[in-house]
């Protein structure tokens, strides 16, 4: 896995504007309804981070990409779902995924206005509660005013624990930032992380009922 990373980062390196332009589109596709609850948007961008302590890339940049993603997404699944209403619900392919869009209204109806904002932080219905919103009708002035400060916590939320994690490593063993160790440790580790979590939310769901993302059968 090293010999693939190792290239990897020094691509990255060297192209800084393509991790960027990744960074932008993981936190956008992430807040697709449907897409977004298979794009590991959030695995991306905690791994990518490792690479901020050594310079590659810029915290304040990083930062930046992943919340204008994370608004344009937001903000266009809102759209949508403002603009067509409750129809947007019913219609392909979010008719495919039953289950996902009752969970998601069920969470819009229990927690109000602040579902916006934490659905922030609960894949995958970070990616259906912003169409939601809008297709129950909430104003525009109160979904952004809610979903914007949620992007502003939950992009350093995904990006600091990378740097803070790269950055101790670092200075706890003396080792240089231009070394890729550290950077490898981190990476290698979200990945794993994330397949782990993935695979028991998946066991979990497919034990009761299918689990959120559970497509309708066929008649």
């Amino acid at each position: 896995m090293t010999t693939f990373l190792d290239p990897l980062i020094t691509f990255v390196s060297v192209h800084v504007w393509l991790a960027y332009l990744t960074l932008f589109l993981a936190a956008l596709l992430e807040a697709v309804p449907v897409v977004g609850s298979v794009i590991p948007g959030s695995t991306i961008i905690l791994a990518l981070s490792a690479l901020v302590p050594g310079g590659e890339l810029k915290l304040q940049w990083v930062l930046l990409a992943a919340a204008l993603g994370a608004v344009l997404g937001d903000g266009l699944a809102y759209l949508i779902g403002h603009r067509r209403q409750r129809e947007i619900l019913n219609t392909w392919p979010l008719t495919n995924y039953p289950r996902v869009v009752a969970e998601s209204e069920s969470f819009f109806h229990r927690f109000g206005t602040w579902a916006v904002f934490f659905a922030r932080f609960v894949p995958p219905i970070r990616a259906f509660v912003p169409v939601t919103a809008g297709a129950l009708g909430m104003a525009p002035a109160k979904f952004y005013a809610v979903n914007i400060p949620a992007i502003l916590v939950w992009a350093p939320a995904h990006v600091l624990p990378g740097v803070l994690a790269v950055s101790a490593l670092h200075q706890y063993f003396g080792v240089p930032h231009h070394g890729h160790s550290f950077k490898h440790i981190w990476i290698l580790t979200v990945v794993v992380v994330a397949i782990v979590l993935g695979v028991a939310v998946w066991i979990y769901r497919r034990r009761n009922g299918g689990g959120v993302a559970t497509a309708k059968r066929p008649a």
